[in-house]
C-alpha cells in the first residue's frame, strides 16, 4: 500500500525570513492524520533568506538530520561544534539528554534551501553528539546511495534508531528498484524533479508512505533528487 502526501497539502508558514513546509505536525501546524510515519517524526522543507536563521534553541531526545539542497547552513551548538553544511553533506545531531544549537544562512546574497528531519531515537537520554559526512554526486547518480544507518559502518552517518537513509540523483529516464524487507516500511521524499513510484506520479515536495510492499520501483520523468527512509 502506498499513500501519497502531496506537496500542496503540507502545512505551510511564511515568516518572511523563512518559508517552511511541514509533511508532519510541527509547531503551530497540527494535523492528527499526519503526526509521524513510524519513527520519522518531522520532515520540514525550509527556505531561509540570506543572513537569516534559527537562533539558539534547545532540543532533547531526538535524532536531528539536516540535508542541504541549495546554499549553505552554518551550525553551532552547546557541544562546541561549529560547521557549515552544504549540498552533498549529511548532518546528524543527537539531542539526547539535551543540547542547544543555532542554524543560520551564512550568505548575505543567496538563500538556503534544506530539509530538516527528526527521527525518534531508540531510547531517551542518549549522550548528545554530532556527525557530518559528505557524499559526492557521483556516488548517488543513477542509484540510491545509503548515507545513514543504525550501525554507521563504512563511512555512513550513525542514527540511533533502526532506520536506513538513502539519497539518490536519478537522471531523466533512469529506472531502479529498491527492495523492502518483510515488516519494513518506506517513506520516499521527492526533493526535486518528477518521477513515478510504483505507478504513482510524484513531483518536487511530494512524499509517499509505503507499507506491505516488497519493492519500490522508481522511474524518473525528469532529473530527480530523492531521499528514502527505510523504517521498522
Amino acid at each position: 500500500m502506498i499513500e501519497i502526501r502531496k506537496s500542496a497539502d503540507r502545512g505551510r508558514f511564511d515568516f518572511g525570513w523563512l518559508d517552511t513546509r511541514h509533511s508532519f505536525s510541527f509547531g503551530d501546524y497540527w494535523d492528527p492524520a499526519h503526526v509521524n510515519f513510524r519513527t520519522l517524526r518531522v520532515l520540514n522543507e525550509d527556505r531561509v533568506q540570506p543572513g537569516a536563521g534559527f537562533p539558539t534553541h534547545p532540543h532533547r531526545d531526538m535524532e536531528v538530520l539536516s540535508y542541504v539542497v541549495e546554499g549553505a547552513l552554518e551550525h553551532k551548538d552547546s557541544m562546541g561544534t561549529g560547521s557549515v553544511i552544504r549540498p552533498g553533506d549529511v548532518q546528524r545531531m543527537t539531542a539526547g539528554a539535551g543540547v542547544t544549537h543555532s542554524e543560520y544562512n551564512p550568505s548575505r546574497t543567496e538563500g538556503a534551501h534544506f530539509l530538516q528531519i527528526w527521527i525518534l531515537p531508540e531510547r531517551r537520554g542518549l549522550q548528545p553528539g554530532y556527525e557530518q559526512k559528505r557524499f559526492e554526486d557521483s556516488e548517488k547518480r543513477g542509484k540510491l546511495r545509503l548515507v545513514a544507518s543504525h550501525d554507521g559502518q563504512d563511512g555512513l552517518v550513525t542514527i540511533h534508531q533502526d532506520v536506513n537513509v538513502y539519497a539518490g540523483l536519478l537522471p531523466k529516464g533512469n529506472e531502479l528498484e529498491q527492495a523492502l524487507a518483510p515488516g519494513r516500511h518506506g517513506w520516499l521524499q521527492v526533493v526535486r524533479g518528477k518521477l513515478d513510484l510504483n505507478g504513482h506520479q510524484l513531483t518536487a515536495g511530494d512524499g509517499a508512505a509505503a507499507s506491505n510492499e516488497t519493492a519500490l520501483h522508481l522511474k524518473a520523468h525528469e532529473d530527480a533528487e530523492v531521499l528514502l527512509f527505510d523504517l521498522n
